[in-house]
């Protein structure tokens, strides 16, 4: 065996420190490639998706935005004058119509009417679907959903034929005679209202009523033995554990109903006498193709893309800021 001298055993030590460092410097390099790449991975998946994304909303939004900018009517569709640019004169004007301002009214109130009332009715239907047996839940379920499954404007021409003033069976019921629904403002929406809940509660009772069951039957036996209500056990157990789902709802609620179109543009006849039941999509409809101020109606679908973002942004800080304090 060959002796190892102290200047011997120096230098290998030396080495190994060296080699050590060696190591301990090129470690991180594959470490932060990989990394890098972990990070990329997701991108790559997501891709295809976000290229179909950019073709169907972010170009439109682009072009919507891009013509409220100029003056686009039937002159410039057709080429009997140049397109030019106008800035924020589409908005001046729309902003300085006194209709415009009473149409943004009308569509606020009534989407968070229907909001209000879509909750309300799918989550109670929800809760009475967790209390009933197997065949009564089956048939409101397949009730639900081919509410869901119908048309807008199947089931909009379906709601004008019950309340028909002539012919409608609503009316009998009653007892209102030949009573007009869609002749007077307050009652054309209130009509619509009923519609527009009819075909959109079986997305909030199903979505609430999966969200229900997976809560642990512990926690809600434990309320009950508790000496708990139902609306208590609603409102301190269940409402605070689904509020993510809720969340989904009500953001779906808010977009779908504040532009509804089909609905309105169907029941009142286009916006009802003198336009007293237009909401801002008829309105923008009517901007655009009725009146081929197409510059106009784009003004106006910004208009509603902002407001929704806000409503969006703003409901989910709010709910952001409540779960920090709890």
């Amino acid at each position: 065996m060959t002796p190892v001298t102290p200047n011997s055993s120096g230098v290998l030590e030396r080495r190994r420190v060296r080699v050590d460092r060696g190591f301990s410097r090129s470690s991180p390099r594959p470490q932060g490639r990989s990394r890098r790449r972990n990070q990329k991975t997701p991108w790559l998946y997501l891709a295809p998706a976000l290229v179909v994304l950019g073709g169907l909303l972010v170009y439109p939004v682009y072009q919507l935005g891009l013509i409220s900018f100029f003056e686009y009517t039937q002159a410039q569709v057709s080429g009997g004058e140049p397109t030019t640019f106008q800035g924020f004169g589409n908005y001046s004007e729309l902003f300085s119509d006194p209709q415009f301002w009473q149409v943004l009214l009308a569509t606020v109130v009534f989407a968070a009417a229907c909001v209000v009332s879509t909750l309300a009715v799918g989550c109670a239907l929800a809760v009475l679907l967790t209390r009933v047996r197997a065949v009564p839940r089956l048939a409101l379920m397949l009730a639900a959903l081919g509410a869901w499954a119908t048309p807008a404007i199947t089931g909009s021409t379906v709601w004008l034929f019950l309340f028909d003033p002539d012919f409608g069976p609503a009316n009998r019921l009653l007892g209102l005679g030949d009573h007009s629904w869609t002749y007077g403002r307050f009652s054309a929406f209130f009509l619509v209202l009923l519609e527009v809940v009819w075909c959109s509660f079986p997305f909030v009772m199903v979505t609430v009523y999966a969200g229900i069951r997976s809560v642990p039957a512990e926690v809600l036996e434990a309320a009950a033995l508790d000496g708990a209500s139902q609306w208590r056990i609603w409102r301190s157990v269940l409402a605070p554990m689904l509020r993510p789902i809720l969340v989904v709802v009500t953001i779906q609620s808010v977009i779908w109903d504040f532009k509804v179109f089909t609905q309105i543009y169907v029941m009142t006849n286009g916006g009802g006498i003198a336009g007293q039941n237009l909401v801002l999509n008829v309105y923008a409809y009517q901007k655009a193709f009725a009146s081929s101020q197409y510059s106009l109606g784009s003004a106006i679908g910004v208009v509603m893309l902002l407001i929704l973002l806000a409503v969006t942004l703003v409901y989910l800080r709010l709910l952001r800021r409540q779960g920090e304090e709890l």
